[in-house]
This record gives C-alpha cells, structure tokens and sequence, in this order.
C-alpha cells in the first residue's frame, strides 16, 4: 500500500504566495492546503493534522506571531516555518521563540524551500520516535524550550552552526538565534562557558 504524501498547510492572505507554494509543493511529491487566514487554518486543525505549516506573518486579523501562540497552547509539534521579507528578520526571530521551527526568506528558491521542509518533517519524525530524554539537572535547563535543549546537545557536543542545522533540519542562522537564547538564559559568556555549565551543573562565577 502508498503511503500518502506529506501535507503541507501554506497559511497567507496573498493569493499568489499561497499558488506559488502550493504548485512548487504539487511538483515536489507533496499535497498542499492552503488557507487564506488564521482563523481558517486553526479551525482546520484537528480534522487533518498537516506534516509542516508555512505561514506568513504579516495577515489581517491573526498574525503570524498571534497564530503561533495559539499553537503553543494547543501543544502543536508539527515544525511551522514563518515567511519573512529582509525587513521583517527581527520579526522572524521573535517567532521563532514563539516556537516557529524555522524562517523562508523572501523571494524563495523551489528547491531550498523543498530540501529544507523535507528536512524538518524528517527531523521531526526522527525526534518524535526517540524516548523523552531524563530533565538535564544543570540551572536553569528548566527555562529552556525542547527546540532550545535539543540545540544545546548539538552545541554541547562540539556541532557547528551548520552541522546542528542540518541535524535538527534547521538553518545555521537560525541555531544561531537558539544559540544566543541559551546562553542568556543560562548566564553563559562564551560557548566554553556554556558546556562548563552544563557539564559541571554549576554557574561560572560573576
């Protein structure tokens, strides 16, 4: 029996964005939905759970970043991408700790946008099938997000910026933005600094 394809929900108020995406998702073996608002795409959740979801963050009514934390309360896992022209990075960075798996820039390529949706999904399924890992007993692990401890294992065991991305189906630049998160939260100066924490479970000192 054929598995089904993987579903894609493309969320935009801009109805060329969401034929453009959803022709290049067509083309690359995948079945895409899309949804002109917020509201629709959060109703539609629970009836068919998509695989990935790109959303836009600029619509009327609900943002992308309001969306986002709609999807916090209901524990959504599936990775959500966010859309985001040059000037809207800042924005894109405040989604991604509003728990955004990862941002497209535009104008997208075809092909990065389906190598990197194919790598979350993937990375997501890999992380679905592990056992929750023990609570990490260091301070403060307990302020960190899932995304964030995950990039901290990569970090801790000595992965690049690029390496961890591509592990965790994330760009570099993004594990960037994880990155900088952790080490504020846990007070850690350098990325030295940051596995002495974690390792020794203790603060380096002021």
């Amino acid at each position: 029996m054929t598995s089904q394809p993987h579903l894609i929900h493309i969320v935009d108020d801009d109805p060329a964005i969401r034929d453009a995406l959803s022709l290049v998702f067509d083309l690359g073996g995948f079945r895409a939905e899309s949804f002109q608002s917020g509201d629709a795409f959060l109703s539609s959740i629970g009836s068919a759970e998509p695989h990935c979801v790109i959303l836009d963050v600029h619509m009327p009514g609900l943002s992308g970043i309001d969306i986002l934390k709609r999807l916090q309360e209901r524990d959504f896992s599936v990775p959500v991408f966010i859309i985001s022209g040059q000037g809207d990075i800042p924005m894109a960075v405040e989604a991604i700790k509003q728990g955004a798996h990862d941002f497209i820039e535009k104008p997208f390529d075809a092909d990065t946008v389906l190598t990197r949706v194919r790598e979350a999904i993937e990375a997501s399924q890999k992380n679905a099938a592990k056992a929750e890992p023990a609570s990490p007993a260091f301070p403060g692990a307990d302020s960190l997000t899932p995304r964030e401890r995950e990039v901290l294992d990569e970090i801790t065991a000595g992965a690049s910026n690029k390496e961890a991305g591509r592990t965790l189906g994330i760009s570099p630049r993004t594990i960037e933005v994880h990155r900088a998160r952790i080490m504020e939260k846990l007070g850690a100066r350098n990325a030295a600094d940051l596995v002495r924490i974690v390792m020794t479970h203790t603060r380096a000192p002021d």
